[in-house]
């Protein structure tokens, strides 16, 4: 049985998720009493075959207590050797703000008490700190579409294979803000920068010219195999702590070239060698499911592609 529990700030896009999952064969319940997970698992192994992927939504509409308990609730599920993952979706509060502005929905924590809809956001991202805490996977959907989201569903939980470990890299710019989701951060302004060449300016890390502008410069190389090296070194590690993911963020200043170039060779690397490695470049709108083994790069081109901003 797989069991995959959503949970997050309202707003952030769980009803997506769930209804992304629900269209991939899971049997989908949304707002689940968080008490109920191991009477769930109990009755559905009763249940045909069929029921062997299930998808849950746990939110701040459980009861205080039920959420204070999900740690040990989970820590059950898991030495009964349930695969559980648990993914946790986060938007910045700004962007939340101009969601429910814009769509004039209520906020579930404004409904039965004086919150105005700025306390509510601050009070719900309280109460699932610890779920958030314990999440597998921690989705940030502030600059996300609904396609984009429904192809991180797709490509990050439903495809993911138990006892192996995902590898992200993730490209982007500082002067968008840190990835949310990142689990490792590398910052590589210090770098020679292709923008200030006119002609380089509206090319990426992807295409040669940038490509042999960068591999000009030894300190470029120099900061490619310190951050392999580590990377390496430390692997192992995270996979023997039964880590399901793991995303390695290098950011430049607009996101557009030596960050994308950094992570492309970076991951096509380890692609060689681990299975499970991911690719995306935040501020170009690309997404790369990369196979193992493979010699070409595949390539998703998602809506913001030609948002483009390269200092």
């Amino acid at each position: 049985m797989q069991l995959v529990i959503i949970s997050g700030r309202s707003g952030s896009g769980k009803s997506i998720a769930l209804q992304a999952l629900e269209d991939l064969g899971y049997y989908a319940i949304d707002n689940l009493p968080a008490m109920l997970l191991g009477s769930l698992v109990d009755e559905l192994s009763k249940a045909p075959s069929r029921h062997t992927s299930i998808a849950v939504s746990i939110d701040a509409r459980n009861l205080p207590h039920a959420l204070e308990r999900f740690p040990s609730l989970l820590a059950d599920l898991r030495r009964r050797q349930v695969d559980c993952q648990v993914v946790y979706f986060t938007t910045d509060a700004r962007v939340l703000l101009e969601r429910y502005s814009e769509t004039r929905r209520r906020h579930p924590l404004t409904r039965n008490n004086d919150m105005t809809l700025a306390e509510a956001i601050d009070s719900e991202e309280s109460a699932l700190a610890e779920i958030r805490d314990l999440a597998d996977l921690v989705i940030d959907t502030s600059r996300l579409s609904i396609h984009e989201l429904r192809g991180r569903i797709s490509d990050q939980i439903a495809n993911h294979q138990a006892e192996h470990l995902t590898l992200t890299f993730e490209s982007f710019g500082f002067k968008r803000g840190v990835p949310l989701d990142a689990d490792i951060v590398f910052d590589a302004r210090c770098l020679p920068n292709p923008y200030w060449d006119p002609q380089l300016r509206q090319s990426t890390g992807r295409d040669p010219d940038i490509i042999q502008f960068l591999d000009g410069y030894p300190i470029v190389g120099e900061m490619h195999d310190d951050i392999l090296g580590w990377i390496e070194r430390w692997l192992p590690a995270y996979q023997a702590s039964h880590r399901s993911y793991l995303t390695v963020a290098i950011g430049c200043t607009g996101g557009q070239h030596r960050s994308v170039y950094l992570a492309e060779r970076l991951a096509h690397h380890f692609t060689a060698r681990h299975a499970g490695v991911t690719l995306r470049h935040r501020e170009l709108g690309i997404h790369d499911a990369l196979a193992k083994n493979s010699s070409h790069r595949p390539t998703r081109n998602l809506p913001n592609a030609n948002d483009r901003e390269g200092r």
